[in-house]
């Protein structure tokens, strides 16, 4: 999905922005937002990892980079959760007394974390925003799903939305256990998009196609399938009817396809992603 233009008045004046953890999902947003406008010098992001600040610079030098979590939230008006999940509680914890004392938005990337238990390590009190985001926002273009606690402001909302759209387009569930199937669906799903082009890749090979060329036409395939579906008004199921012809080399396909069950693997598939996700956020909200 293409990136949504962030304007000036989307921006707070002088909101302030603490990353905790520098690493492909929080650089991919730090660029977005960058490219969209939001002042490098309002951005500091905390990461241990020494190779961190050569890459951060490399999207804007006027970043703040450093390895020091608590230095980064004590003045921020957002802070942003982007470690693993492994690692949330112990970071949550650590940062609790500062994090009362500055009291920001808190948003949390960090897949499979339930919100009550983000505010319940962070000392509790906190407007909480869980996002999961997708993969292609590493390319500006992805799927986020967001879930705000009680605590959050309309304006607070509004802020986080701001900022997820820099990676693409964003959706608000009403109920965070929604977010498990947002993470099943769109989460999870561009492995499942992956799979679908490495399998027509490889019918496309048998058939006598090669290498290289099996795989570009799988692959401009799937993308000018979505990227027409997003631009038409008309559903997917008409998208499809009006491709396959009476008779035609498509129906015949179509046909095999749906003998195979792939209607029922996708509802099954999506099914088991909801559930291991609702395992790990209970494995992963234990207090340690």
């Amino acid at each position: 999905m293409a990136q949504q233009q962030i304007t000036t008045t989307d921006i707070p004046p002088g909101s302030r922005l603490a990353f905790i953890g520098g690493g492909n999902m929080a650089r991919s947003l730090i660029g977005g937002l960058l490219h969209n406008g939001w002042p490098a010098r309002n951005i500091v992001v905390s990461d241990p990892d020494p190779e961190q600040p050569a890459r951060l610079y490399q999207l804007d030098p006027d970043l703040s980079v450093i390895n020091d979590n608590e230095a980064a939230v004590a003045t921020a008006d957002v802070v942003v959760f982007a470690v693993k999940p492994q690692i949330l509680q112990m970071v949550c914890r650590e940062l609790a007394d500062t994090l009362q004392q500055s009291r920001p938005l808190v948003l949390s990337i960090a897949a499979g974390i339930r919100s009550t238990d983000i505010e319940r390590w962070c000392g509790g009190d906190l407007p909480i925003v869980r996002c999961m985001p997708n993969t292609p926002a590493l390319v500006q273009s992805g799927a986020t799903g967001l879930f705000a606690n009680p605590k959050v402001s309309d304006a607070q909302r509004a802020l986080a939305e701001t900022l997820m759209r820099a990676v693409g387009t964003t959706v608000w569930v009403d109920d965070e256990p929604q977010l498990d199937a947002v993470t099943a669906l769109s989460g999870s799903g561009p492995a499942y998009v992956f799979l679908v082009i490495e399998a027509m890749q490889a019918a496309g090979e048998k058939l006598g196609l090669a290498d290289e060329v099996a795989r570009l036409l799988a692959i401009e395939t799937v993308f000018g399938a979505a990227k027409l579906a997003l631009e038409s008004p008309d559903s997917p199921a008409t998208l499809r009817e009006r491709v396959t012809s009476k008779g035609g080399t498509t129906e015949r396909a179509l046909e095999v396809l749906e003998a195979g069950g792939i209607r029922k693997l996708f509802e099954d598939a999506l099914a088991a992603a909801r559930k291991r996700a609702e395992e790990l956020a209970e494995q992963l909200g234990k207090d340690q």
